[in-house]
């Protein structure tokens, strides 16, 4: 099994294209937003799809870990050139119905994750022939959050970064410090050779990107959650911390395209598809 990764250096965000014997997956790509012209593009894709035309790979699935706030899910690039599937966690109705709210749309807007191919839930796989890939439920950054396990590798998503930066804040609707600890606990219990593939580096301090760790290395050097934080110290470290941080440059702009599985609004008499954004709206809190 090779793991090819790509970053994205504005979002900071990792793509992922996991495959064996000519099959593959994507996990977690984008579509590239530029906030100040309200132009979209697939340049981050197109580069990950260079890499699967040279590699001659088949793509049946393309995955997003969870409905991500800091940008656009790029689901519907791979779905439209290479016929794969969009999957994500089965729970995504929850997000759904919060942001539905927010946004104001319309009733009818569906709230059952109908918008993805497929929904899949805890312990669930998808099949790809020379490999399958097992779902895992990680709560407490969104409470729709998955994890994706393949062989020895692990994609969590945002549920943990690189150890020298720490773990996912639990401040979105649905967020849960309590949760969160228990889904990495989970991890934590996987053998310590297990490696985890994180979907976003921050770079702290400058440093090189980095995207890899090994169950050991975030259980005795991450800087939030080591295997001597306790329960009760860990919540209470989160629940500050998540106070003191800023909302995502880009949660509004993307939350509204991310629960329609990556498609734009519909676009106006005009033609042309317009961004809703809510004035003076909190999205912290659960």
């Amino acid at each position: 099994m090779k793991v090819q990764h790509f970053f994205d250096p504005t979002t900071s965000t990792l793509t992922y294209v996991v495959h064996n014997g000519g099959r593959g997956v994507v996990i977690d790509p984008i579509r590239d937003y530029e906030a100040s012209s309200g132009h979209t593009s697939w340049h981050s894709a197109e580069a990950v799809a260079r890499y699967i035309d040279s590699e001659r790979l088949d793509i049946p699935f393309v995955i997003d870990t969870h409905a991500h706030a800091d940008h656009m899910t790029g689901l519907p690039f791979f779905r439209s050139r290479y016929g794969a599937a969009t999957v994500t966690g089965s729970r995504v109705g929850q997000i759904q119905q919060v942001f539905r709210e927010v946004y104001d749309l319309s009733p009818e807007f569906p709230v059952d994750g109908s918008q993805f191919d497929v929904l899949i839930k805890e312990g669930e796989e998808l099949d790809l022939g020379p490999f399958d890939i097992e779902a895992i439920d990680t709560p407490g950054h969104t409470p729709a959050h998955m994890s994706w396990r393949i062989g020895d590798a692990v994609f969590t998503g945002d549920t943990l970064f690189m150890p020298d930066y720490g773990t996912a804040r639990c401040d979105f609707p649905g967020g849960s410090s309590v949760e969160l600890f228990d889904s990495i606990q989970r991890i934590y219990a996987m053998g310590d050779e297990t490696r985890l593939f994180v979907c976003h580096d921050y770079q702290p301090g400058g440093r090189p990107m980095k995207f890899e760790a090994t169950v050991a290395d975030q259980k005795r050097n991450n800087v939030q959650l080591n295997e001597h934080t306790t329960r009760e110290d860990y919540i209470a470290f989160r629940e500050k911390r998540d106070a003191e941080l800023s909302m995502p440059a880009l949660i509004l702009p993307s939350l509204q395209v991310n629960i329609r599985a990556g498609a734009l609004p519909e676009p106006g008499p005009n033609g042309t598809a317009y961004l809703r954004i809510p004035l003076d709206f909190d999205c912290g809190g659960s």
